[in-house]
């Protein structure tokens, strides 16, 4: 949240992400212990975030939470809410990310029109659907938890008399920041194991296809391309 923030090759000038060697403050580095290898360590920033929203979501143990959006970050979330206990359901589009999620042993997978009729005590919308934010304030039980981390393109506007005649909890997370050290523990226990995202991985001379939108040949269904300078 720092007005000063900079981040390398996004704002801020820090421009090197493909040099060979990058000077960055020493307070930004954390130390990968050898059972988080360079896949894992990949995933650490998604899985912050990832991280951050399923301990918005406050699940106890035999909670049900629901995630609107299986992609990655969807995906991480639910494996996050999955290791603290809770009874973890996702919400899909398409067929193919609906049956990728039931891969992972995520038994309750729904579209929009078969979520059933249940209590969800958390609703975290990592979609960017417009139209979910809303969806989610309407899913949660009263008392509940609501967590937003998706963005859409355009304006996705909730109805706040009921988020206050609902009673809810609602929280925005933006940045991996503050959950990157507990991500790093998670995967080094094997708690949490974000590898079957990663569909391939590619050289350098294969990146620039892959940047434009496509799958390398062979690939398997997950949503990462992992690159391997």
């Amino acid at each position: 949240m720092c007005e000063q923030r900079r981040e390398v090759g996004i704002r801020g000038g820090l421009p090197g992400a493909l040099a060979e060697q990058l000077a960055v403050p020493a307070s930004s580095l954390h130390a990968l212990p050898d059972s988080v290898d360079a896949v894992l360590g990949a995933l650490v920033e998604p899985g912050g975030n990832a991280l951050r929203a399923a301990r918005a979501a406050a699940p106890a143990p035999g909670d049900r939470a629901l995630v609107l959006g299986p992609g990655t970050i969807g995906l991480l979330v639910a494996m996050f809410l999955r290791a603290s206990g809770a009874e973890v359901h996702l919400m899909g589009t398409t067929e193919s990310s609906l049956a990728f999620a039931r891969s992972l042993g995520f038994e309750h997978v729904w579209t929009e029109e078969s979520v059933p009729d249940v209590p969800f005590d958390a609703v975290v919308d990592a979609s960017n659907a417009a139209s979910l934010p809303d969806l989610a304030l309407e899913l949660v039980e009263p008392g509940g938890r609501l967590v937003y981390i998706g963005l859409a393109g355009e304006p996705s506007r909730i109805d706040t008399r009921t988020l206050v005649l609902k009673d809810v909890i609602a929280t925005g997370v933006l940045s991996a920041s503050p959950g990157l050290d507990a991500t790093i523990r998670a995967y080094a226990a094997g708690s949490v194991d974000p590898r079957p995202l990663v569909a391939a991985t590619v050289g350098l001379d294969e990146v620039g296809p892959v940047l434009a939108g496509e799958r390398p040949a062979g690939c398997g269904p997950g949503p990462k391309i992992h690159v391997e300078p």
